[in-house]
């Protein structure tokens, strides 16, 4: 029979790769938890699943990958380790009442290292009642660590489902502050908006303003949205940004209604048309600039 919770596919992973004393071990834990013995079970099965099942990477095909979508829409379980897929796994398998629940994650996150924070945060899509975590997540992607930042923003559906607009823009803001992509945010051409461009545009001046560098990719969420002003921004960057700055550019000029734009993309016509035939993509580009990185 196949998996139809993520209960039930984290723990196949897991036996799947695991030798048998490891797996013998996980299954005496989860039978523990399941039992309601108590937090102290818990704690102590959080903080060995390192040692005793190791932090190698949880090994996931492509049907795998399919098998999490389709039991969690927009799981993304990619990049996971053993340690992590187990941790979350034992928490979901801790059950209780969805604020018993919240209580529990939340006394976890205040007291993990840095491991335990990111296995934590990967597991927001999977926990009962999503809207609970909202406060909790928003703590993780104001983190400077940018493990623990990408645990909530990377290949994870929580931040595009239950952040506001307002939560939203700061985690896109964030990832250029802390030199992480924007590429691996879900659904993140879905949720630019106008309120965005122009925070990122500012941003752009800032960096400028100090002779640093601009990441191409702040210009994706830019393009959609952009106004005269921004455009004024994207003609600097055609005119003095080196070869992945322009592309970006143009890029976020294809992307944006205003007919002063078209103008700007006649004056480099190789690249309008390698963005028109698909050679040209946001995901081709740097992943971004190293913060601080000079100019």
């Amino acid at each position: 029979m196949s998996a139809t919770t993520p209960m039930q596919l984290l723990q196949g992973w897991l036996e799947r790769q695991l030798d048998a004393p490891a797996r013998a071990w996980l299954r005496e834990r989860l039978e523990q938890l399941a039992q309601a013995r108590g937090e102290l079970a818990l704690d102590i099965a959080f903080g060995l699943a390192p040692r005793k099942l190791g932090n190698a990477d949880l090994n996931l095909d492509d049907a795998d990958l399919h098998a999490a979508g389709r039991v969690r829409p927009g799981w993304q379980p990619r990049g996971w380790s053993v340690a992590q897929a187990a941790r979350v796994l034992m928490l979901l398998h801790s059950g209780g009442a969805p604020e018993r629940f919240a209580a529990r994650f939340e006394r976890l996150c205040l007291t993990a290292d840095v491991a335990e924070l990111i296995a934590l945060y990967r597991g927001l899509p999977l926990y009962p009642e999503p809207g609970r975590y909202r406060a909790r997540a928003g703590e993780g992607v104001r983190s400077n660590m940018r493990p623990v930042f990408e645990a909530v923003a990377h290949h994870n559906p929580y931040p595009c489902e239950q952040f506001d607009t307002g939560a939203w823009n700061q985690m896109v803001l964030k990832a250029l502050f802390i030199g992480s992509s924007l590429s691996p945010i879900v659904d993140l051409d879905r949720r630019a908006n106008a309120a965005l461009a122009p925070m990122l545009c500012d941003y752009a001046h800032e960096r400028w303003a100090a002779s640093r560098k601009v990441s191409p990719q702040l210009w994706r969420c830019v393009g959609p949205f952009a106004d005269d002003a921004a455009l004024i921004d994207l003609a600097r960057v055609l005119a003095l940004g080196g070869e992945d700055e322009r592309a970006a550019a143009v890029l976020a000029l294809s992307a944006c209604p205003i007919g002063a734009a078209h103008t700007l993309l006649d004056a480099v016509p190789d690249l309008a048309a390698a963005v028109r035939r698909g050679a040209l993509r946001w995901d081709t580009l740097p992943v971004a600039s190293e913060p601080g990185a000079k100019g």
